[in-house]
């Protein structure tokens, strides 16, 4: 399998920390030298492992803030 390549662009914030000091967190990250993205994911402490997680466009990410205003949490 070919290497991934990334860079976090910039952190906007960590969501949760779990015991092992894994954080979910949102960045906006490039991958494979790509155009960043918006970035959902866990990580470990170093950022050097990750786990799963959702990528979204400028657009998704704008539409899921209009979801979410409408929300009523």
């Amino acid at each position: 399998m070919a290497e991934l390549k990334y860079e976090i662009t910039e952190k906007l914030g960590v969501l949760s920390e779990a015991e092992n000091g894994w954080t979910k967190e949102l960045n906006i990250v490039s991958w494979n030298e790509r155009e960043p993205v918006y970035d959902i994911r866990t990580w470990s402490p170093n950022h050097e492992r990750m786990g799963k997680g959702i990528t979204l466009a400028l657009d998704e990410i704008k539409m899921l803030k209009e979801i979410l205003d409408k929300t009523d949490i």
